[in-house]
């Protein structure tokens, strides 16, 4: 490819002449720059929302019925700590099964028959009992009209389905409890942006709620497109010990994709024509530049990457806009 010397005298008055003839970057301040070697991550923002861990959602479902005695957790949304009481209630089909375990083991005190009291025992392990319930009846020798569901875990109560005084059939669900100690955060992620996000490592996510800063690098992209809108949800786990984060909270995510190395270039000092891409080279006299041709990637708003064509500390024109108005441009010489 040819080379490029700017002729500059023709555009300086006479009288210039007779002075020392300035230089070209003296008249026109042609800037150059050195391809950069910088180890980069690439960035991307997306919005998002908190959803709960469904893992972390428990229901409360009794394997019997009966009717309200006392309800503790009386209100929706209430925080429970785990082994705090739920309800008090009478069940004629607990209480009769807890006799039949006290009677077993009266039995047994005259009989040697370890099997009955054992059946016994497993029906009322398999009705949903407390093991410190079924401890109670042996310890006082009596039973009980009342038994209490205790909570399985610490979270908020999200759904109640009964009142005091409530009547209620087996496999009802009476609560339904959610611990936020871990919350999800889902995202829409497009088709063209799937091969990137799966090397993304690194996750920052803010909230309009609490100046905190969550990071995370558990991530999960759902196996199923929608194609509607041609997107996959990813989904982030973050820590919520201090339960500030909340289901339907709007959040902002920034990813970040693990680093590499890449050889850069300012977006000023690249130029686009005709489909492809151009740097000014310095050539190896002072004024002469030489258009070469790159391969380019644009990294963000101000930089390129240099993906062949170049090579580190190769110096190129800082303003290769500048040249499009050269001589260059007008012989066609690129």
């Amino acid at each position: 490819m040819k080379k490029i010397i700017l002729i500059l005298l023709l555009m300086l008055p006479l009288a210039l002449f007779a002075q020392e003839r300035p230089t070209v970057e003296q008249l026109f301040s042609v800037k150059t720059v050195k391809v950069k070697e910088e180890l980069l991550s690439h960035t991307k923002k997306n919005y998002g929302y908190v959803v709960a861990d469904e893992a972390r959602i428990y229901d409360v479902t009794p394997r019997f019925g009966g009717f309200v005695e006392k309800l503790y957790a009386n209100k929706i949304y209430t925080y429970v700590k785990k082994g705090e009481p739920l309800v008090t209630l009478y069940s004629p089909e607990v209480y009769k099964a807890k006799e039949d375990y006290l009677n077993s083991y009266t039995y047994t005190k005259v009989r040697n028959n370890k099997g009955m009291l054992k059946s016994a025992k497993l029906k009322l392990e398999l009705l949903g009992l407390s093991q410190k319930e079924i401890d109670t009846v042996l310890k006082e020798k009596r039973v009980s009209r009342y038994t209490t569901i205790y909570a399985p875990v610490s979270g908020y109560i999200f759904v109640k389905n009964i009142l005091q005084g409530s009547a209620f059939n087996a496999k009802k669900k009476l609560f339904e409890i959610v611990n936020l100690d871990e919350v999800w955060v889902e995202t829409k992620i497009f088709e063209d942006d799937v091969a990137w996000i799966k090397n993304a490592d690194d996750f920052t996510l803010n909230f309009k709620t609490t100046p905190k800063i969550y990071k995370t690098k558990s991530k999960l992209l759902y196996p199923n497109l929608d194609p509607k809108e041609a997107t996959l949800t990813m989904r982030l786990r973050l820590k919520n010990e201090d339960n500030t984060l909340f289901p339907g909270m709007y959040a902002n995510i920034i990813s970040k994709d693990k680093a590499q190395r890449y050889l850069t270039l300012p977006q000023s000092a690249v130029i686009h024509k005709d489909g492809k891409y151009y740097v000014f080279m310095v050539g190896e006299y002072e004024g002469e530049y030489e258009p070469i041709e790159v391969n380019v990637k644009q990294f963000d708003n101000q930089t390129y990457i240099i993906l062949n064509g170049l090579s580190a500390n190769d110096e190129v024109v800082n303003n290769a806009l500048f040249m499009m108005d050269s001589d260059a441009q007008i012989n066609g010489l690129y």
